[in-house]
């Protein structure tokens, strides 16, 4: 497994017992923007005139490590100033944890070339193999509608849906990782899971209020709750997936989300971005993996972002969906307990985070 060596690292395991000593108190219960200026440290957004990332050690294999095509993990996330600061974050995680990094290719996806992002990348992962790709935003821009966090409506969000669209047709399977998450464990664990037949792979979860992710308007109508004919429906968080990418292209399931997009604008049967076409057309249909891939909501709901414990169970991925970004909260000075498991893996290079604060 690779490892980096600088100072201010901690073995995942320190860092977990530091959480659960930390006093912060605790509650129980992507964007298309041109920068032109140079930006506060507290954004975590690249300015344009400076390289604000320190570099990355350099990963290289484990001896157990192949040299085929076949042997390529392939990650897919989208790319921008607002979040870049989060993909540097989990790109670094991926490759720390990784047996054999340089098998990994990573496919980035932005709605215009920014010259200062890509030179970041460019400059803090030296050895990255990495592709970007332009997402047109007039595909989507029509078909968004207004959901309760503006972060949630900008076109970006939603370039997921269009990936098996993007990608070369020599990809075959994707992971499909958000900007604010950290992988404590080998990505080719998260590879290798078996689909089966179906196109997605996710944690699951069938414990969830299935029915607060659609309006009163869906449940009364006569026709639409009938998707969900034949399944069990349950909840599961877009911001870990493993698509099989033939599938997804030969079942069209881009116009399969697109149709619910068209039905949202124009009778309101959801209110939170771009998850709900998701389950509309997939829930109770994917493979359900181990809930360690996707340790989600960490940074609290999508109104107040209030801090939120982690939940029981072991961890290979820390998910800081919801309102709360961690390195805004770092910046703050005012982080909650599991933002400081994030820490370690930000190479801003103003950021100064103490333990003990």
């Amino acid at each position: 497994m690779a490892f980096w060596s600088l100072s201010f690292s901690l073995p995942l395991l320190g860092l977990l017992s530091l959480l659960f000593s930390h006093q912060t108190s605790l509650t129980t219960p992507t964007t298309d923007v041109r920068l032109n200026i140079l930006l506060e440290v507290s954004d975590g957004r690249v300015g344009s005139n400076s390289s604000v990332f320190r570099e990355a050690p350099a990963f290289r294999n484990g001896e157990s490590c192949g040299n085929l095509a076949t042997d390529r993990i392939h990650v897919a996330m989208t790319l921008d100033a607002n979040y870049l600061r989060g993909t540097m974050a989990a790109v670094l995680s991926i490759l720390q944890h990784s047996t054999c990094p340089e098998d990994v290719t990573f496919h980035f996806l932005w709605v215009r070339h920014e010259p200062e992002v890509f030179s970041s990348i460019k400059s803090t992962f030296p050895y990255l193999n990495f592709k970007v790709y332009r997402f047109d935003v007039h595909r989507v821009r029509g078909l968004i509608s207004k959901s309760i966090r503006q972060a949630l409506d900008q076109p970006l969000n939603y370039a997921r849906i269009y990936l098996a669209n993007l990608i070369p047709n020599e990809v075959k399977r994707l992971i499909y990782l958000d900007s604010d998450l950290v992988v404590v464990d080998d990505i080719a664990k998260l590879w290798k899971v078996d689909l089966g037949d179906k196109v997605l792979a996710a944690p699951e979860y069938c414990q969830a209020n299935f029915t607060i992710y659609f309006t009163e308007l869906f449940w009364s109508d006569p026709f639409m709750p009938r998707t969900f004919e034949g399944r069990k429906p349950c909840y599961f968080n877009t911001g870990v997936l493993v698509m099989d990418v033939d599938k997804w292209r030969h079942g069209n399931y881009t116009k399969k989300v697109e149709d619910w997009m068209i039905v949202q604008k124009q009778k309101r049967i959801y209110q939170l971005g771009s998850l709900p076409p998701f389950l509309l057309v997939l829930a109770g249909n994917i493979m359900p993996i181990d809930h360690r891939w996707n340790q989600h909501g960490l940074g609290g709901d999508n109104v107040e972002g209030k801090c939120r414990k982690l939940h029981p169970g072991p961890i290979s991925l820390l998910h800081w969906s919801g309102k709360g970004k961690p390195w805004l909260r770092l910046d703050s000075r005012k982080p909650c307990s599991v933002d400081h498991l994030w820490a370690p893996y930000d190479l801003f290079r103003s950021s100064r985070h103490s333990f003990e604060e």
